[in-house]
C-alpha cells in the first residue's frame, strides 16, 4: 500500500511534468552546437531534457563508483554490527542463564560474549558468578583476573570479596575488601561480608562492631543482629575465662541492652563465680534481673554467695518474692538459698510451695532432689529415698 509520503512525491512528480510540459510548449527556441567539422542543431527542450538526463546519469555513475569503491568498508561495518548484536545477544543469554541457575551455560554465553571488548567486564562478572557456584575456584579467578577497565574495578573487588566470603575464603575476601577501603566509601554490602569474612575467622570483636554499625543502619534483620551480637559477646568472655579483670572491663563495654540479656548476664556470671568473683557475679544477675525476670538467672543466684553468708540473697529473694508470689523458680531458689544458710524449715517450706506450682518437670526433678538433701540433713531418710524417687521417675518422663 503506497504511504502518503509516496503519494506526495507522485503528486509533485505530475504538477513538474506538467509545468515542463506547459513551458516546453511556448518555448521555440533553438540551441546550435558546433564542434569542427560538426555542427548540431536542436531545439532548447531537448538541449535542456537531454542535460537533465546527463547529469543524472553522471550522479548515478559516481555513486554506483562510489559504492564500489566502499564496498570493503561497508562489509566490515556490517560485520561488526553482526558480531556486536551476537556479543549482546550472548551476554543477554549468560544472565539469563545466570539466573535461572544453568551455570555451564551461563559460563559459555558469557566467553561467546567476549567477542566484544566493551562486554569484558560484564561477561566477566557473569562468568566468575557462574564458575564460582560450579565451585571451579581457579576458573573463577581467571574470569576475574581479565577484567581490566578501570569502571569495572569496583565492581570486581566487590564481587571477589563476596565469592571468597561465600567459598570460605575469608582472608581473601578481607584482603578485596580493604582495596575498596582504600579507594574510600563504606558501603553496606562490603561492610555485610566483611561481617560474614570475620564470623569464619572467629574474630569477634570485629563481628560485634560490624553488628552494631550495620544494626544503626538497619541493615540487618533485628532478630539477626540479637542473635549475632549474643555470640559474639559470649565468645569475647570465653575469651576471657581466664582474666576476672578483662572479663569485667569487656562486660563493662558491652551496650545496656546486652548486659540485660538473661543469657549473657548468665555466663558471666557462670565465668565469675568460677574465678572466685562472686560479688561482681551476683551485681550482674540482680542488675539483668531488674529489667528481664529469667528463670536461668534465678538458678544461677545461689551460686553468688559470698564467703558462706546467703543472707544478703535471701533477703534481696523475699523482696522479689513480695511481688511475685507465685513465682516457682523464685520459691526454688529461696529454698536453695535457705538450704545453705541451714534454715531447715523456711528452706522446706519454699521448696514444697515450688513444688506445687512447678510447671516443667526440670524444675520439678530439681525440686525434689532439694527436698531429698534437705531430709538428709534432717535425718529422715525415708522421705529422702522418697523425694529421690520422685525425682527418678519425673526423669523418666521427660
Amino acid at each position: 500500500m503506497m504511504t502518503i509520503r509516496g503519494l506526495i512525491w507522485l503528486a509533485l512528480l505530475f504538477a513538474v511534468a506538467a509545468i515542463v510540459a506547459t513551458v516546453g510548449g511556448f518555448n521555440g527556441g533553438q540551441i546550435l552546437l558546433v564542434l569542427p567539422p560538426y555542427r548540431v542543431d536542436m531545439s532548447l527542450n531537448l538541449f535542456v531534457v537531454a542535460l537533465v538526463v546527463l547529469f543524472i546519469a553522471l550522479y548515478a555513475l559516481i555513486r554506483s563508483v562510489r559504492g564500489v569503491w566502499k564496498m570493503p568498508q561497508r562489509v566490515a561495518a556490517y560485520r561488526a554490527r553482526s558480531k556486536l548484536a551476537k556479543a549482546n545477544a550472548a551476554l543477554r543469554d549468560a544472565l539469563g542463564h545466570l539466573y535461572a541457575g544453568r551455570f555451564s551455560k551461563a559460563e559459555k554465553a558469557a566467553r561467546d560474549a567476549l567477542a566484544v571488548a566493551d562486554n569484558r567486564g560484564a561477561a566477566g562478572l557473569i562468568g566468575a558468578n557462574a564458575a564460582h557456584r560450579l565451585h571451579e575456584y581457579a576458573r573463577r579467578d581467571e574470569w576475574l583476573a581479565q577484567i581490566s577497565g578501570a569502571d569495572w574495578q569496583d565492581a570486581r573487588l566487590m564481587a571477589t570479596a563476596d565469592m571468597r566470603a561465600d567459598g570460605r575464603d575469608a582472608d581473601g575476601a578481607l584482603v578485596a575488601l580493604t582495596e575498596i577501603q582504600a579507594q574510600g566509601g563504606r558501603r553496606i554490602h562490603a561492610q555485610q561480608i566483611a561481617l560474614r569474612a570475620q564470623q569464619q575467622l572467629k574474630n569477634w570483636s570485629e563481628v560485634l562492631k560490624l553488628v552494631r554499625m550495620l544494626e544503626k543502619r538497619e541493615a540487618l534483620h533485628p532478630a539477626v543482629a540479637v542473635r549475632l551480637r549474643q555470640v559474639a559477646a559470649e565468645n569475647l568472655l570465653r575469651d576471657r575465662r581466664h582474666n576476672p579483670d578483662a572479663l569485667l572491663e569487656l562486660w563493662q563495654s558491652l551496650s545496656a541492652t546486652e548486659r540485660q540479656s538473661p543469657r549473657l548476664a548468665d555466663l558471666a556470671a557462670e565465668l565469675l563465680i568460677a574465678l572466685d568473683r562472686r560479688a561482681e557475679a551476683r551485681k550482674i544477675v540482680e542488675d539483668a534481673l531488674a529489667h528481664n525476670w529469667d528463670a536461668r538467672l534465678l538458678r544461677r543466684y545461689p551460686d553468688c554467695i559470698v564467703g558462706g553468708d546467703a543472707f544478703p540473697l535471701i533477703q534481696r529473694a523475699e523482696a522479689w518474692q513480695k511481688e511475685r508470689t507465685e513465682d516457682a523458680d523464685l520459691l526454688f531458689t529461696l529454698g536453695r538459698l535457705c538450704l545453705h544458710q541451714q534454715l531447715w524449715g523456711k528452706a522446706q517450706a519454699f521448696l514444697e510451695a515450688a513444688l506445687k506450682l512447678a510447671d516443667n518437670e526440670p524444675l520439678k526433678i530439681r525440686t525434689h532432689r532439694a527436698l531429698a538433701r534437705l531430709h538428709e540433713q534432717l535425718g529422715d531418710t525415708e522421705k529422702a529415698a522418697e523425694h529421690y524417687r520422685a525425682s527418678a521417675l519425673a526423669m523418666n518422663v521427660v
